[in-house]
């Protein structure tokens, strides 16, 4: 009688674990792809985070290259008069 109880008290839980992580373990290849997909996303955001820093920087030189040139343009109308 004992041993029906200890099995009873092992097995028990053993298959409620089961039943538990069924639907877990069924769901596995979705979410693999869907990480897959995400991994896939950041690597484009990335990329696209290097390239709106690259425009950031040319726009920079060209604001620099503006105000140069505006100080330029101020020196020479002064000078004409």
């Amino acid at each position: 009688m004992l041993i029906w109880i200890v099995l009873a008290v092992v097995l028990l839980p053993l298959v409620a674990l089961a039943l538990a992580v069924r639907p877990v373990l069924a769901r596995l290849p979705r979410l693999r792809r869907a990480a897959v997909a995400l991994q896939r996303r950041a690597a484009e955001a990335e990329a696209l985070r290097d390239t709106a820093e690259a425009l950031q920087r040319r726009a920079e030189d060209v604001q620099r290259r503006l105000d140069t040139t505006s100080q330029r343009l101020a020196v020479i109308k002064a000078k004409r008069g």
